[in-house]
C-alpha cells in the first residue's frame, strides 16, 4: 500500500512538474491580475450598494423616531382627553413602530459590520494585486533580460585563427603608413 502511495505522488509530481513546464507563467499572471481586479471591483461595487442600503436604513429609522415621537404626542392628547381606548390603539402601534425601530437598527449595525469586512477585504485585495503587479513587473524585467542575453548565445562568435592574421597585417599597414 506505500508503495502505491509512494507511486501516486511521483507520478502527481511528474504531471505537475510537466504542467508547470507547459504553462506560461507570463498568461497565468496576467489571468490572475484580471481576476483579482475583477474581484476588487466587484468588492467596490458591493460597498457601493451596502452603502446606499445604510443611507435607506438610516433615513427609515430617521422617520421611524419621528413617527414614535408623533405617537407620543398624540397619546399624550388622548391621555388629557381621558381618551383610553384610543391610547390603546395608539400604544399598540407605538409598541410595533418600537420592534420596527429595533429591527431597522439591527439591520444598519449589519450593514455597518458587512461593510467593514468587505472594506478590509478591499485593502488585502489591493496589496495582494499590487503585489502581484510587481511580480509580473519582476517577471517581465527577467524575461527581457533573458531575451536580450539570449541573442547573445544565439550568435555564437568563432574567429579563426586566419581571420586573426589578416585583421594583424591590416592593422600593421595602416601602423606603418602612418
Amino acid at each position: 500500500m506505500a508503495l502505491v502511495n509512494r507511486l501516486s505522488r511521483l507520478f502527481h509530481a511528474d504531471m505537475n512538474a510537466v504542467l508547470d513546464h507547459i504553462e506560461e507563467p507570463e498568461l497565468l499572471l496576467k489571468q490572475a491580475i484580471r481576476e483579482m481586479e475583477e474581484t476588487l471591483s466587484h468588492n467596490k461595487r458591493q460597498i457601493k450598494i451596502l452603502e446606499l442600503d445604510q443611507k435607506k436604513l438610516i433615513s427609515k429609522q430617521g422617520d421611524t423616531i419621528q413617527s414614535l415621537t408623533d405617537l407620543d404626542d398624540q397619546l399624550n392628547t388622548c391621555f388629557e382627553s381621558d381618551k383610553d381606548e384610543l391610547a390603546r390603539v395608539l400604544i399598540k402601534r407605538k409598541l410595533e413602530t418600537m420592534q420596527i425601530l429595533k429591527s431597522i437598527t439591527v439591520k444598519i449595525e449589519n450593514a455597518v459590520e458587512n461593510m467593514t469586512q468587505l472594506k478590509n477585504q478591499l485593502k488585502e485585495h489591493q496589496s495582494q494585486l499590487n503585489s502581484m503587479k510587481q511580480k509580473a513587473d519582476i517577471f517581465n524585467q527577467q524575461k527581457s533580460v533573458t531575451s536580450s542575453n539570449g541573442d547573445w548565445d544565439i550568435h555564437s562568435f568563432s574567429i579563426q585563427d586566419e581571420d586573426v592574421e589578416v585583421a594583424f597585417l591590416h592593422e600593421k599597414q595602416k601602423w606603418s603608413q602612418s
